[in-house]
């Protein structure tokens, strides 16, 4: 195991916690068959996140970083076997499924939360931000056992110039939390709607879908103004108004429109696909989170990747802003037990190659 974090990812770290494009937007679906899925974007207009998948076998053994990039912190080993979505570090995962079913994913949360204030004496008990989700896949199985274990534990910050995230914490049974932590202290709100997305916090972001109690789907019926009759332009008109902005704020109030307006689906598969077509609406172009005299960075999307995690039958869907693909990880055929600690890029090559259809 490294001793400390490269160079280059000290360097990376430092403006992945920054402003551009920090973005993510979460979602939860439910099937007729009985099915959870839960599905997020995540964003980062800044550079390519040089995003990794990881499997990580029962038994695997982590070190949690400390500020000023060293191993120190926490010492933990997975119960569970899991897979995990990593962004700069393989130690980073930010979104991931283990094989009890349990999700959980981290959401950038700049300005609002706060973590403890760093104690070496409390080394043995402290975990960075960045790991607690490989934390959480490697030792637990349901929500309330999270929540428990959370709580006896410090969440620490590897660079104290970064920003906070907050957490989504999800189990088979449909339970889902919300982790904030706020003045050094573990928050957390039980997320009936499923939504989340970034600053400010939950709470407020759910306070505030009442300023639109106005919309609903379907067309608005024509009206008499006057002496003339207005009618809508087209379908749809019952979500006028609607934010179309991409701030945290404004995605949290069409992600809940969009996921509650949805029609369920019969089957799990179905609803994945269904996930990813919702998040599709969700997708950062490069550019417009740049002022006009910055060049943006030479990436094909502020979205980076969305993944679509079926906690019911234990499957991790995901594509990339380099191949729109669906690619999958079925967690019931892979052997915990026996399955080698691995990393690898969720894209093997930068471009894909376009089918050109031969037509005689």
């Amino acid at each position: 195991m490294k001793k400390s974090i490269s160079l280059w990812a000290i360097l990376a770290i430092v403006p992945f916690y920054a402003s551009h494009s920090n973005a993510c937007t979460g979602i939860t679906l439910s099937a007729k068959d009985g099915s959870k899925i839960l599905a997020r974007t995540i964003e980062w207009g800044g550079s390519d996140l040089n995003s990794q998948y990881v499997v990580v076998p029962r038994g695997y053994e982590q070190q949690s970083y400390i500020p000023g990039g060293k191993l120190g912190g926490m010492t933990f080993k997975a119960r569970y076997g899991y897979i995990g979505l990593a962004v700069e570090q393989k130690e980073f995962v930010a979104e991931g499924l283990n094989e009890a079913g349990l999700s959980s994913g981290l959401f950038y949360f700049p300005g609002y939360g706060q973590y403890e204030n760093y104690n070496p004496a409390l080394n043995e008990s402290s975990i960075a931000d960045l790991q607690l989700v490989s934390w959480i896949l490697g030792n637990f199985s349901t929500v309330d056992e999270a929540v428990q274990a959370i709580q006896k534990i410090h969440v620490i910050s590897i660079d104290p110039r970064g920003s906070t995230v907050h957490w989504r914490i999800a189990d088979t049974t449909g339970k889902q939390v919300v982790l904030e932590i706020v003045n050094g202290k573990p928050n957390f709100y039980e997320n009936k709607l499923g939504v989340l997305t970034n600053s400010p916090g939950f709470e407020w972001q759910t306070t505030n879908l009442n300023n639109y109690v106005n919309l609903y789907p379907g067309a608005a019926p024509s009206k008499s103004f006057g002496a003339i009759e207005l009618a809508p332009f087209g379908a749809g008109s019952g979500f006028l108004g609607i934010p179309g902005d991409v701030t945290p704020p404004s995605r949290f109030v069409r992600a809940a429109f969009y996921q509650t307006t949805a029609p369920q689906q019969n089957t799990a598969i179905e609803t994945v696909i269904q996930s990813f077509h919702i998040l599709n609406n969700f997708d950062i172009p490069i550019g417009i989170e740049f002022s006009a005299d910055q060049t943006p960075t030479d990436i094909p999307s502020a979205t980076q990747w969305t993944s679509s995690s079926d906690l019911t039958h234990r499957i991790i869907y995901y594509h990339t802003m380099y191949n729109s693909d669906i690619r999958c990880f079925d967690l019931k055929t892979i052997d915990f037990q026996r399955v080698k600690y691995q990393a690898k890029p969720l894209d093997t090559v930068k471009q894909q190659p376009i089918e050109v259809i031969q037509v005689r």
